[in-house]
């Protein structure tokens, strides 16, 4: 295995910002994002070796009627007079490629607590950090393929029952993240920083 820099790491996750609009036009196959989305779940790691992470790729029709889903729930519950702007949120991510859809196994999470009920309090977030470390490098992964945008969205839990229902998703998978990814159509807005040793301590050195 050829040597990676770290700086070959950050340039990526730098680059990893959040894009939208996105469109529909991927510059790498439907499979080489499947691809790249299992070799993270195989890679990324979990507490105890749970392997707690799941995940759904939707894509075409699949990915659109999650975004129609989302649009029926959301017509229901915000004002009719504040309802376009959501509209217009939802037909922006209808029009994006795909969407990818994190889980969490709570089976297996119940299972730890089972195991080693001296831990069982932490394993809920323990898996839950698990899954955003998942979704990050997906995320990361994406940009690196080149004219790839993506943004991170939570319409959980409204949009959970449906989810489960359209899919056939087990019973015990929770729904955390939808990660919406397609074809890049503009520059990333720009990102304002706290100062970073203000963020950052170091003793000893």
């Amino acid at each position: 295995m050829s040597a990676i820099s770290a700086n070959s790491v950050l340039d990526l996750i730098k680059n990893r910002r959040t894009y939208y609009p996105l469109s529909k036009d991927l510059p790498i196959s439907k499979e080489r994002v499947s691809e790249i989305v299992k070799e993270a779940v195989l890679h990324t790691p979990s507490s105890f070796n749970a392997q707690s992470n799941r995940v759904v790729v939707l894509f075409g029709a699949d990915h659109e009627k999650l975004w129609d889903i989302a649009t029926e729930i959301l017509k229901a519950i915000v004002p009719a007079d504040a309802f376009q702007a959501t509209a217009d949120k939802m037909n922006m991510f209808k029009g994006a490629a795909g969407t990818v859809l994190f889980f969490e196994d709570e089976k297996t999470v119940q299972k730890q607590q089972a195991d080693f009920p001296m831990y069982a309090d932490k394993f809920p977030g323990w898996a839950t950090q698990s899954d955003a470390m998942l979704q990050f490098v997906i995320w990361t992964a994406l940009e690196a393929e080149g004219a790839i945008g993506a943004n991170l969205q939570h319409y959980n839990p409204l949009i959970n029952e449906k989810v489960a229902a359209e899919w056939k998703v087990p019973s015990d998978w929770k729904l955390n993240a939808q990660l919406v990814f397609g074809g890049k159509t503009g520059e990333a807005g720009p990102k304002d920083q706290i100062p970073i040793d203000e963020r950052v301590k170091t003793f000893g050195a």
